[in-house]
């Protein structure tokens, strides 16, 4: 493959080259149609497909196809289990063949170090191993499909606040037990495809720029086999990230960045050798994904929804059965609180806003094992304000069945 890959390289023209190096809007790499080079599509999330057809954006405000919605990475790891992990990716993977799509952008392996990360619920786990292991049995799966990942978001970006001008410093010591412990396992375990680069700088240099972490490290160290890609706008300077290991910016730049990398060609500051590096590794992922289509390939959607409950199931922590409460008895009457009863809050936005195919909620779960219930919902779903009606028809309702 290599050979062809590189007669394929040799003809391209500069231009061709340096457009490559680019999206070609916000989920599509280019393609070039003149050497029948394919446009594939990337797309989120960690923990379900998220594929946006028609108008697109990055936040999650247009609708996508319906998918599997499976328990975020934080539910997860909380299974410890290697096995059910690889089952879930190879899951995430059969919807990706369904739906044409190449990449998942996906998992998620920053550590949790502050509550306060509006991501966390994204990410494996605060500890290193974990983190490792269980990303590179999701790796493994995803990939055993022949759909790649995209390993995210490279390096030490640990808070949503600022992320995209903020700098993380830290020691050395810490930065390889800690930071980046969790990637490199998954690297060496499961080859991702791609892995993204974040948004922050580290040690001064913005991430999509930074030579040592994605070259030293990733590359030469590591061994990474596939390519870098940036988060949605995390590129920096464009011939400095191609000079740093940085392949892909994602999504298009209108052409802008392409253009500075040929004028960069032109003037010496960019080598052709750097930029075919980039080049080569680009057509290899286009080439390894066109290899791995499968036209008219269905999943089974019901089945992929009993996974999913298999999974919630397997990640559920019970701290106390206290009174043995659980199970419930079948033949008892129960009061219900709380409006996640009815309408349940399993997912974070932007990236993991996945359009389930179905959802289950304890209501409809305790009708259908014909269990006798009231129910008051307490609180408001789209507001923090206290509602006192709500809760005063909650304080009744559990007054009445004592």
């Amino acid at each position: 493959m290599k050979n062809d890959l590189i007669a394929l390289l040799n003809e391209l023209t500069l231009d061709e080259k340096a457009s490559l190096c680019s999206g070609s809007d916000f989920w599509h790499l280019k393609g070039v149609e003149r050497l029948n080079i394919p446009s594939i599509m990337v797309t989120d999330g960690p923990h379900g497909l998220r594929k946006q057809e028609g108008d697109s954006d990055h936040v999650g405000l247009a609708q996508s196809v319906p998918a599997t919605c499976f328990p975020t990475a934080s539910a997860t790891a909380s299974s410890w289990d290697i096995e059910l992990l690889e089952e879930m990716g190879v899951a995430l993977g059969e919807e990706c063949l369904q739906e044409d799509v190449a990449v998942l952008l996906g998992p998620g392996a920053n550590i949790k170090r502050s509550p306060l990360c509006g991501r966390n619920f994204e990410y494996i786990s605060e500890d290193p191993y974990l983190t490792g292991q269980l990303g590179a049995a999701l790796v493994n799966g995803i990939q055993s499909m022949g759909i790649g990942t995209s390993l995210k978001h490279f390096a030490a970006n640990n808070q949503e606040y600022r992320r995209m001008v903020t700098e993380s410093v830290v020691d050395e010591r810490t930065f390889r037990e800690i930071y980046l412990a969790g990637f490199e396992n998954i690297v060496k375990e499961a080859q991702p495809w791609t892995v993204m680069c974040a948004y922050n700088k580290l040690q001064g240099i913005y991430c999509s720029d930074n030579n040592r972490l994605l070259t030293d490290i990733l590359k030469e160290e590591w061994g990474h086999t596939g390519l870098v890609m940036t988060d949605w706008g995390a590129c920096s300077d464009r011939v400095k990230g191609i000079k740093a290991g940085m392949e892909l910016e994602m999504p298009a730049s209108g052409g802008l960045n392409d253009s500075k990398i040929v004028d960069a060609i032109n003037k010496g500051i960019l080598t052709m050798e750097e930029l075919d590096k980039v080049v080569l590794r680009l057509l290899k992922l286009i080439k390894k994904s066109e290899d791995n289509r499968k036209v008219d390939f269905v999943y089974n959607k019901e089945d992929h929804h009993q996974l999913a409950r298999k999974i919630a199931g397997e990640s559920a922590v019970l701290l106390k059965n206290k009174d043995n409460i659980l199970p419930l008895a079948k033949d008892e009457s129960y009061v219900i609180l709380g409006a996640f009863a009815k309408n349940p809050r399993y997912q974070g936005a932007g990236s993991s806003l996945i359009n389930p195919y179905k959802i289950d909620d304890v209501l409809s779960e305790l009708e259908s094992y014909e269990v006798d219930y009231s129910y008051a919902a307490g609180y408001e779903l789209k507001t923090d304000e206290v509602n006192q009606e709500l809760i005063n028809e909650a304080i009744e309702l559990v007054k009445e069945n004592q």
